[in-house]
């Protein structure tokens, strides 16, 4: 039994502990209790602010908890102002009042104890909140309440433990637990006082890489000082990759490493960000923090932390400068890796044999039998868990690919339609293998990575996953914690009604772009035979079926639905489609805006569901014409809106896609025709400006969205949108590439829209991008 009623040391505390000191004191305990190097404390439970808010008492008498719970009920969290004020009084108060003594002389022995532990009446500790919510301990609230370094003294810590307690009421932290249906009544907070490593060195490491999901991988991010600068994102890291089991060092990036953070040499108690060169010296800008020994050391402590958790770990680690030791400062499950299916009765086997290669479209491992069809009239065939092989995939097919484990093709590259539902769907494929139909037979097994873009023959048992993935409609995104909050808006792009629910649990920002295609061809006939046979209304319905899920699972998000754009050849598959022209290249063709004005009735369907969903109270939704290249073509259009009663501007907003160069270079024309957005089909831009085909796998390698010519056309459009107060977006595949949302937030893009996989990826990839824009900028000031 502990000696304390308020404390607990991290040897008397395990995983199982959650609900009394939150997981991140949990899992420190159970770290030390596995032999882990953990720098020693213990945590003041959540139970102590528990006692603190049910018994201080607020002036008239009423308990503080009561008090919050008065303040909290009569605040309507989505008034931003009201949300701040209200929380910033609740803070206030907890700091204002006493913590009780008897909670107060538990710390002070409790931290006399542990600075005698090194022979010293007083030691510099961190002090970190863990968050925990009764009845729901697996909660997480990663990210949302403060953590102090450098605390040093008595009243120094009882001072950071009622802050931690007072970061419970942060605006962020109200607003998350509100739409996450918590009960604020029911969530408390550990203080975590925990021994400082004196950092000469420190940093993040993931014991799966958290952008392949290779759980072969183990991911290290290294900078010198405090780790501080690594987790905020203030610096970028080294960044080293090591294979578990060889500990080969398979890839380094040796960062500019401009900041550091270290102890304040004024004060001797809290942090500062100092410059490298001139606190470390010049060379150390752009030296390797690790040694290459170092690197091994780190990845192995954390392939033992993963293997006593049976999970990959998320863990902050660091030197320490006074003994030269590796101390593990936190550790935390990844939630962001798919798990793969095993197979029963396949050919299971040690061995990865590779059998095809092509490009790899949709990230992850995908295992099982193959099932090889080559029409839309065999997806029957094709059954939940199989492997789907075709020569390329139509909108036909979706069904049959939402119960694939991976999908192969022969033809296509990474913007194929193959591609993009694959990711939509969070399903592994590999497209472009050219041989996939004639190498693969109907009842083979094998397995695909679709990061690497190779297919295994069998089932590769280092490669998948036993433990079966619980499998819900189109996947599952897990995000840790409440979102970063970006000025640049992440959006998601959305393919089928079906995945809204699971596009909206990214915390995107909106909709960038919602595809009209799926909902349109899922009819099973032309959709223009469908009205002139009398079905029009029936296709108005679907459509604003299809539309109001979107709208209503992303309400208030914008949502900006974009009008039909598919190619002759998908239309001439269809019952009803032996009239399309047969077209050389359909990319070319009778696509986008320019069909919808040739067949009127189609986009009056249209615009008549857009309408029934507005009236019905949904005013989050814009329009988007796609391959616009001239005025006339947006005033048609608007001509045909208001003729069914919607009404640009007022009714919805009204946008385009810059996918023909044409349009990049007469933006400022098609912006006086009256526009409130506009958004980069990287897609298209990318093959029309350099003349590839993008879905032929020949010339794959010479498509480059970051080419300079189609980066001048973005940096046009952005430069004379901004002049007329125009939103810009981007919601090609190029959304989705860390590298491209990098340059975006240089040129001032407003807006990127990933693929639902990619928006924690890109929305992280932002706040970085954005946090270095700030720090050059105050930099600069202070050298002037």
């Amino acid at each position: 039994m502990s000696e304390y009623r308020f404390i607990r040391w991290f040897e008397e505390l395990s995983k199982k502990d959650v609900p009394l000191v939150g997981g991140k004191g949990a899992n420190l305990g159970e770290l030390t209790n596995a032999g882990i190097p953990v720098p020693p404390g213990f945590c003041v439970t959540a139970e102590a602010y528990k006692y603190f808010v049910e018994n201080v008492k607020v002036e008239d008498g009423r308990t503080l908890q009561e008090w919050i719970m008065d303040i909290i009920s009569k605040t309507n969290v989505d008034d931003s102002k009201q949300l701040q004020e209200n929380t910033a009084k609740i803070r206030e108060k907890i700091m204002s009042m006493e913590m009780p003594e008897e909670i107060a002389k538990e710390i002070e022995d409790a931290y006399k104890k542990l600075s005698q532990r090194f022979n010293k009446d007083a030691v510099y500790v961190a002090v970190r909140s863990s968050a925990t919510a009764e009845d729901l301990p697996e909660a997480s609230f990663a990210g949302q309440q403060e953590t102090y370094l450098d605390v040093y003294g008595v009243e120094d810590v009882i001072d950071k433990v009622k802050k931690c307690w007072a970061s419970l009421w942060t605006a962020r932290a109200t607003f998350y637990r509100a739409k996450q249906g918590f009960d604020h009544s029911k969530v408390y907070l550990s203080a975590v006082v925990q021994k400082m490593v004196n950092s000469e060195k420190s940093g993040v490491m993931f014991t799966a890489n958290p952008v392949t999901n290779d759980r072969n991988e183990i991911m290290i991010n290294a900078s010198w000082g405090l780790g501080e600068a690594v987790v905020s994102g203030s610096v970028t890291p080294d960044e080293y990759i090591v294979e578990k089991g060889t500990w080969k060092i398979k890839e380094k990036f040796i960062a500019k490493k401009e900041v550091m953070v270290v102890r304040n040499p004024e004060t001797g108690k809290g942090t500062v960000y100092v410059k490298v060169a001139e606190y470390l010296g010049p060379e150390w800008v752009e030296k390797q923090v690790l040694t290459d020994d170092q690197i091994v050391e780190v990845a192995k402590l954390g392939a033992k932390i993963e293997e006593h958790y049976g999970w990959p770990q998320d863990i902050e680690w660091a030197y320490d400068k006074d003994d030269g030791k590796l101390y593990i400062v936190q550790s935390r499950p990844i939630t962001t890796l798919k798990e793969a299916k095993s197979e029963e009765g396949a050919e299971v086997t040690e061995e990865a044999e590779v059998i095809l290669k092509g490009l790899g479209a949709s990230p992850g491992i995908g295992a099982g039998r193959v099932v090889v069809i080559f029409d839309a009239s065999e997806i029957d065939k094709v059954k939940e868990g199989d492997v789907l092989v075709t020569t390329m995939t139509n909108p036909d097919m979706v069904p049959a690919m939402k119960r694939a484990s991976a999908i192969i093709t022969d033809e296509g590259g990474r913007t194929s339609h193959a591609a993009i539902v694959s990711r939509e769907l969070g399903i592994p494929a590999v497209v472009g293998t050219k041989e996939a139909t004639k190498k693969l037979k109907t009842g083979d097994y094998v397995t695909v990575d679709g990061t690497r873009g190779v297919v295994y023959k069998g089932i590769v048992k280092s490669l998948v996953e036993k433990k079966e993935e619980e499998k819900t409609a189109g996947g599952q995104v897990v995000v840790a914690g409440a979102p970063l909050v970006t000025a640049t808006k992440v959006k998601v792009n959305v393919s089928m009604p079906e995945v809204a629910e699971r596009a909206a649990a990214t915390g995107a920002d909106g909709v960038g772009l919602l595809r009209a295609e799926h909902m349109i061809l899922s009819i099973g006939q032309h959709p223009v035979k469908f009205i002139k046979e009398g079905k029009e209304e029936e296709l108005v319905e679907k459509l604003a079926d299809g539309i109001r899920t979107v709208a209503a699972a992303f309400y208030p998000r914008p949502v900006w639905y974009r009008t039909l754009d598919a190619p002759t050849n998908e239309f001439k598959e269809m019952p009803g489609g032996e009239d399309e022209p047969d077209e050389r290249n359909p990319m070319l063709g009778w696509r986008g805006i320019r069909r919808s004005l040739d067949q009127v009735e189609l986009l009056k369907a249209e615009f008549k569901a857009i309408k029934k969903v507005v009236e019905e109270g949904y005013d989050n939704i814009g329009v988007m014409l796609p391959l616009v290249a001239n005025p006339e073509q947006i005033r048609k259009a608007k001509e045909i809106a208001r003729s069914v009663g919607l009404e640009p501007h007022k009714d919805v907003e009204w946008g385009i896609m810059v996918e023909v160069p044409a349009a990049a270079l007469i933006i400022e024309d098609l912006i006086k025709e009256g526009l409130d957005f506009v958004s980069f089909g990287t897609n298209d831009l990318t093959q029309y400006t350099l003349a590839i085909d993008r879905d032929n796998d020949r010339i794959a390698y010479l498509y480059d969205e970051k080419h300079p010519a189609v980066l001048k056309l973005i940096e046009n459009v952005i430069k004379v949108a901004k002049k007329y107060g125009v939103e810009t977006s981007i919601c090609g595949q190029a959304g989705s590439d860390p590298k491209m949302a990098r340059i975006l937030v240089r040129l001032g893009i407003d807006s990127i829209s990933a693929n639902p996989d990619a928006v924690e990826l890109i929305r992280k990839t932002v706040a970085q991008e954005e946090q270095k824009i700030l720090l050059e900028a105050a930099r600069k000031k202070l050298l002037e």
